[in-house]
């Protein structure tokens, strides 16, 4: 069985190692890590010492591990079980025997370097990940985000995204090179990083200055509307019944078909930042309208795909456990076949009609499918047609 001895260091010219640490490298013969981890480590190499340079892909540097029938002394940056090497190991080898003497991770250093109160911080990892890590901290409006980059989602990359939703309410401190004789750490605005040159490796904490006021049931005068067409919009009550329908608290993904002004989408997203949101709307218009929208209630993280639904190739997207209906052009039994196709089973379609031809063929199109028909609710708001919130579940 393999064992790992896993030593994480700083960037300091001549690490501060543990005695055990130090013995385990003495009677060791193979070592693993960076290029980097090599030269800081190299005075305390046996003779006999053979390298294995950690590269992507790693799945080669496993290959080599697994060839191996000795001791492997891997040397990280940090905390090799803070987002490191560390935990990749656990996962590959989940039989080897795995002994790990920690560093202070970046963003510990960076915390104690500004005396920065770190535990109350939520980690935000973008190395090799997508937005959404940094979207569910910004919605719920966390005071403290530690953020780490890589070469793609830069501190830059980062800044503009902040702003393009509306996040300029958060300090931030940028540590360059932690740990090491070259250290830099700045405090700055998210405006100010868009000016500034860094290099890697760094990280940031965001520090919130002043906190975003979310309300649940988004004023509808606050909206953007299409041009002329103030009424094309899932008024608040109704959104906020259909989207209790929806049971969204037990949901993962919800396509929201139909989304016009994305009232139902950025709703949705705010309340349950966690929530995998797809939107779907025909009208080209639209597109500008909800990203204005999602900026004005500091909501990203909402995937909008535009055109005729009949064309796009969904198949490929995060199959649905809540589908809500806000546009079916006419087409609605046909949109219902498509939909119940991809829908996971136990989900919801929720539709909002407004007469009775469309109650008609949501529940006979249902029924048609399979699926079982739950209690509607009917709503009239002042002069508006009374709204009809249909809901049906596909049953496995």
């Amino acid at each position: 069985m393999s064992k790992f001895v896993v030593i994480g260091i700083t960037d300091m010219p001549h690490p501060n190692l543990n005695r055990e640490a130090i013995q385990h490298i003495a009677k060791s013969r193979f070592f693993s890590g960076g290029i980097r981890h090599k030269a800081l480590i190299q005075d305390f190499l046996p003779e006999n010492a053979e390298w294995i340079n950690i590269t992507v892909p790693l799945t080669d540097v496993f290959d080599q591990y697994r060839q191996i029938d000795e001791t492997i002394v891997v040397i990280a940056s940090g905390d090799p079980l803070f987002y490191g090497i560390g935990n990749t190991i656990k996962r590959e080898f989940p039989e080897a025997e795995l002994l790990v003497y920690p560093a202070h991770n970046s963003l510990q250093l960076l915390a104690h370097h500004y005396q920065l109160e770190y535990g109350k911080m939520h980690i935000a990892t973008l190395t090799g990940r997508d937005w959404p890590e940094i979207d569910l901290p910004l919605i719920r409006g966390e005071q403290m985000i530690g953020v780490l980059t890589d070469r793609q989602k830069t501190p830059k990359t980062i800044a503009q995204y902040l702003l393009d939703y509306g996040f300029d309410n958060y300090d931030c401190y940028l540590g360059e090179k932690l740990g090491g004789p070259n250290q830099k750490c700045q405090k700055l605005s998210i405006a100010e990083l868009l000016e500034v040159d860094f290099v890697h490796p760094n990280c940031m904490i965001l520090v919130q200055n002043k906190p975003i006021i979310r309300q649940f049931g988004i004023p509808d005068q606050a909206f953007q509307t299409l041009d002329g067409r103030p009424k094309m919009m899932t008024k608040s009550l109704i959104r906020l019944a259909s989207l209790s329908s929806l049971q969204l608290d037990s949901a993962s993904v919800l396509w929201d078909v139909g989304y016009c002004t994305g009232s139902v989408s950025i709703e949705a997203k705010q309340a349950f930042p966690k929530l995998k949101v797809i939107a779907f709307e025909k009208r080209t218009e639209s597109d500008t309208i909800i990203r204005n929208n999602m900026k004005t209630f500091h909501v990203p993280g909402i995937d909008i795909y535009n055109g005729d639904f009949f064309e796009q190739d969904i198949e490929v997207l995060a199959a649905p456990d809540r589908i809500f209906i806000g546009g079916h052009g006419g087409k609605l039994s046909e949109m219902m076949q498509k939909l119940h196709a991809l829908l996971k089973p136990n989900g919801c379609i929720v539709f909002n009609a407004v007469s009775d031809e469309t109650i008609s063929t949501f529940k006979e199109s249902a029924l048609e499918l399979g699926m079982q028909l739950e209690k509607s609710s009917r709503i009239q708001l002042d002069d508006f047609n009374p709204i009809e919130i249909l809901k049906a579940t596909k049953i496995m």
